[in-house]
């Protein structure tokens, strides 16, 4: 009898044991096809930077075979990289970066190198002496972009014997965005010596703070300045801008200031069309697509391109459609 009740404990703890552990299931070998992708944003401070996470997140789904960890750094680079060594504690497959600024990424960067993670560089840059430190970059051409607006500004103001007279409001000091579109704009400055830099403010490349440093500037004026352009180095600086303007009295557009901004996003393409802005250079933030090219040329064991540049195009109110602004994706 005591044989029989041992028998019938050993069995009952055995059939316990197996309903503990934990089976394989459909489910979990699905999760273990994923690709896992560690990506760490600047934050939400403009439309364009909401454009983008949304194009990744529409990109890297499980349905595609991804498993996406998102990561909001708030505009703070120690956050960026508290997230990056995150990724490499958690062992995810690849490291998709949007840097806020171009400097101090060196070690954290080495430390996924070591960790045989790749890292994907989006939108912005890093300045590293050792490009093996990232596989690729995906994004814009901001020299490109800056040129693009000083060549239509030739256009519009072709007598070198006029003086024109110009506000700069650039973005986040020491991004890859600022420093080109800065650089095109100081280019032109050089070449032209009748073009005046009036002010150049720190906009941040958000639309409060550009409203705050705009206020402050044209309140210090003695009387009515001559503002002929204002180039704002994204359409957050711009819409900032032009509050600040028209509530001291300005007037944007052709009769007035020229708006200049930079990323062409469906509310500034409409502000254009109403001739508030005078220019929109578009800088496409729908790199989602571009970056999974990368990530499955890695995959199949290639070499992706070092450096890929989206397609851009300016726009003036003539170039533009209620039907066209429409239709566009941002």
């Amino acid at each position: 009898m005591r044989k029989l009740l041992l028998a019938a404990l050993f069995l009952t703890l055995t059939l316990c044991s197996a309903c503990g552990a934990r089976t394989a299931s459909p489910g979990d070998a699905a999760e273990e096809d994923l690709t896992v992708i560690g990506m760490c944003q600047v934050g939400a401070e403009s439309d364009w930077r909401v454009a983008d996470s949304e194009s990744m997140k529409t990109v890297f789904t499980e349905e595609n075979g991804y498993r996406l960890l998102f990561e909001d750094a708030r505009q703070k680079q120690e956050n960026q990289i508290s997230a990056i060594r995150k990724f490499i504690q958690q062992r995810v497959d690849y490291i998709v970066l949007m840097p806020i600024s171009e400097s101090g990424w060196e070690s954290v960067l080495q430390e996924a190198k070591e960790a045989g993670i790749p890292v994907i560089l989006v939108d912005r840059m890093v300045d590293a002496a050792d490009e093996s430190l990232y596989a690729a970059h995906v994004g814009s051409d901001f020299l490109r972009e800056g040129a693009m607006a000083a060549q239509w500004m030739e256009g519009v103001f072709p007598d070198e014997r006029e003086n024109v007279g110009i506000i700069h409001i650039h973005g986040t000091l020491g991004s890859t965005a600022q420093l080109g579109r800065t650089a095109a704009l100081e280019a032109a400055l050089e070449k032209h010596e009748n073009w005046e830099l009036l002010a150049r403010l720190d906009g941040d490349f958000t639309q409060a703070k550009t409203y705050e440093v705009m206020t402050e500037y044209l309140s210090s004026l003695p009387g009515r300045g001559n503002i002929d352009v204002v180039y704002c180095e994204n359409d957050n600086i711009a819409f900032g801008a032009i509050q600040a303007l028209e509530e001291q009295g300005y007037v944007c557009g052709r009769d007035g200031a020229r708006v200049i901004t930079f990323d062409a996003t469906r509310g500034a393409l409409t502000q254009c069309l109403e001739g508030r802005i005078a220019l929109a250079v578009e800088c496409n933030p729908l790199l989602g697509p571009l970056v999974e090219e990368v990530i499955q040329t890695m995959e199949a064991g290639g070499t992706p391109e070092k450096h890929r540049y989206v397609e851009e195009q300016v726009f003036t109110a003539e170039d533009l459609t209620e039907a066209l602004i429409e239709a566009r994706e941002y």
